[in-house]
């Protein structure tokens, strides 16, 4: 008799948490597109400052989210817990197209950040649950690639659906009302752990727990959250200073691009949203390359510099695609280095993700979502610091400063990766 094949379970599992943040991202960017638009700023009586305040004010919120969200789904479960995220999330993206002012689009963007922010930590920790840890890599890039599919289609999609179909009030509506039904979806498909799914048999279920240790179950018992080894792990601290780092000079991408591409190089609207999608599609190119890159460096060199070298040396190359737009004129030569920027990044972000699985076991979801506020708070100061940027150094128009801004960001979180150890746990793995 013939052993038991393993059911593909895991793989529906990760298929539907891409999707959810093909959606996470889709409703983030979104709103660059909005942002651009005259009509949206004079509606609700905004500055170019204040449209900067209004992108600052979700990544900050998202910021403040992650530890607790992050807790939130190691306790109870990313089954419940993901679904209340991306259902808040949704109602807070229909609610934005509702605000009549810079105070009420601020208090609906925070809002958003606040249920985004358990969406990833969540996410990472249930790669850890339902992948063999040789596959760990892979399936973080798999999910963090569906975060840069919505991403990439975000800008074009919108700017379509602004310029033949909608106002800008009614694209958040449709995306709001979309959200909730992929809310639906997840808690139907979705089960907490490997366990406890029914189309899950024990062949699959032992596949899934090769290399691993067993993990507990949701809600029991459980040893405290290793609060102390967390804030004293140098390699820990050097993860949070590389991921503010990236985000200072990736946010650009997702925020201010748009806008540039408009006011400085004199690109039509639509024009300037294909170009948008074309240098987020790049990232998606890393993103997935990454999580094979960093699974295949970790059998060679082992897991310190499996994880540690794609994030040293895609940043080194993110430092100087942003250099050479100091002297690039064309539109679309820029974009091409920028499309550069965009694929190092993501290049390197499964090996972020499974780090923090290495790492973090059973905490995983938490001190994923402790390096994700780091790297946050450094998203929510680009959108506002490259407006005051500027205004006060930008003597001749051409957002060279900007780039220099973005430029620095890298090269802090370059260095920061080569202290990075993944072979140093924090806490308990179990």
């Amino acid at each position: 008799m013939s052993p038991e094949k393993p059911t593909q379970v895991r793989h529906t599992i990760v298929a539907v948490t891409t999707m959810t943040a093909v959606l996470l991202y889709l409703d983030r960017v979104c709103i660059a597109e909005i942002a651009k638009l005259d009509e949206f700023k004079k509606t609700l009586g905004l500055t170019e400052q204040e449209t900067g305040y209004v992108i600052s004010a979700f990544f900050f919120a998202y910021a403040l989210g992650q530890v607790p969200a992050g807790w939130l789904s190691d306790k109870f479960g990313a089954r419940g817990m993901m679904s209340f995220y991306i259902a808040l999330w949704s109602l807070c993206t229909a609610l934005t197209g509702f605000a009549g002012g810079f105070v009420s689009l601020v208090i609906a963007r925070m809002g958003f950040g606040l249920a985004q922010a358990g969406a990833y930590p969540a996410s990472n920790g249930l790669v850890r649950l339902w992948t063999p840890l040789a596959a760990r890599g892979k399936a973080s890039s798999i999910v963090s690639l569906g975060g840069r599919l919505g991403g990439a289609i975000a800008p074009a999609l919108t700017a379509w659906l602004l310029s033949d179909l909608l106002g800008w009030r009614a694209v958040l509506l449709l995306y709001g009302v979309s959200g909730l039904l992929v809310a639906g979806v997840f808690w139907w498909l979705f089960r907490n752990s490997p366990v406890e799914h029914p189309l899950c048999n024990e062949a699959e279920r032992r596949l899934i727990l090769e290399g691993s240790p067993a993990p507990a179950s949701v809600g029991t018992a459980a040893p405290p959250f290793p609060w102390r080894e967390l804030l004293c792990s140098w390699s820990m601290w050097l993860m949070c200073l590389l991921q503010w780092g990236v985000n200072i000079g990736w946010v650009f991408l997702v925020s201010w691009l748009p806008t540039y591409l408009k006011d400085v190089k004199g690109v039509d609207p639509r024009t300037a949203g294909m170009m948008s999608t074309i240098v987020l599609l790049s990232g998606m190119v890393g993103m997935l390359a990454g999580g094979w890159l960093t699974d295949w460096l970790v059998q060679r060199v082992g897991l310190r510099w499996g994880r540690a070298i794609p994030l040293i040396s895609t940043k080194f190359i993110a430092v100087l695609a942003y250099l050479a737009c100091l002297w690039l004129e064309s539109p679309w030569a820029i974009v091409a280095a920028l499309s550069l920027v965009a694929f190092t990044t993501d290049l390197g972000v499964p090996a972020v993700w499974a780090y923090m699985q290495d790492v973090g076991g059973r905490f995983s979801s938490t001190i994923f979502g402790w390096a994700n506020m780091w790297g946050n708070f450094g998203a929510a100061l680009t959108p506002a610091l490259i407006p005051w940027v500027l205004k006060h150094y930008d003597t001749d128009k051409n957002w060279h400063e900007a780039f220099l801004l973005c430029a620095a960001g890298f090269l802090v979180a370059a260095v920061a990766a080569f202290g990075i150890n993944a072979d140093k746990p924090i806490g308990t793995k179990g």
